[in-house]
This record gives structure tokens, sequence and C-alpha cells, in this order.
């Protein structure tokens, strides 16, 4: 019985492990919906690059750069990021599907970590782009 609980403590751990290799990013750097909302109501996003990783830039002031999971849009991110200050606080998001299904987020959020940049975010969307910030009412590009 104790090799049983080893064993299973031991196949849990790698599970873990293979789970946080799938995510580039950290809890850390996942950013609330409502906190950006409440920033783009508030007009303090001077500071701040919003980009669309998915198929439509929804929200108010983000920019469009389509499906990175497609190389051509993940390459056309890089393309846009190369005049960005590694330290600017850049958040994406996609909000196409949830999160352990999105194949836009990882290769994005991959990119970012792999280019330096150091305030990088994740806008938290695990459900969908409707259900986490339309469904809420919070502002979206006209």
């Amino acid at each position: 019985m104790k090799y049983l609980f080893i064993i299973v403590c031991f196949v849990c751990s790698l599970l873990s492990q293979a789970q946080q290799k799938q995510d580039p990013w950290r809890e850390s750097q996942l950013m609330d919906p409502a906190l950006l909302a409440s920033r783009i109501v508030k007009n303090k996003t001077k500071d701040l690059v919003i980009i669309s990783v998915g198929p439509e830039a929804i929200i108010k002031g983000s920019v469009d750069i389509g499906p990175t999971h497609e190389p051509e849009n993940l390459e056309k991110l890089r393309n846009y990021l190369k005049n960005i200050p590694k330290d600017k606080e850049v958040v994406i998001y996609c909000g196409c599907c949830p999160f352990v299904k999105c194949p836009n987020i990882r290769p994005a959020f991959g990119l970012l970590m792999e280019m330096g940049f150091r305030n990088a975010k994740l806008l938290n969307l695990p459900k969908s782009i409707k259900a986490d910030w339309l469904d809420k009412d919070y502002p979206t590009n006209d």
C-alpha cells in the first residue's frame, strides 16, 4: 500500500509538471478582466499595450494580430513587438474558447517570454471572451 501511495504521488507530480510546462505563464501574470476594464474606462491605458491573439480584436483599444496558432500571425506578433520596450506592460488575450483548449495563447505568451518582455500579462478569460468580457458589458471596440 505504501508503494501505491508513492506511485500515485509521483504520477500526480508528473502531471502537474506537464501542465506547468504547457502553460508558459505564472499565476501572477494573469490579469483580471475587471481590472483591465476599469483601466480602460478610466483612460489609464497609456502605459499598456493590449493585443488580441485570437480571431478578433473585441476589447476597446486592442490591436488585432490574428490567431497565433497560425505561423504567419505569430510572426506578425513578433514584428509588432519589435518596437515595444521590454518593460512595457503587454496584455494578450484570445477568448475563442476555454484556456485549456485555446490554441493561441500559449504560442503568443511563449513568444513574449522568448523576446524578454518583463511585464507580460495574459487576460484571465478562462471560459471565453463572451462569458468573461462581453456578458459583463466591459468596453469593446465599435
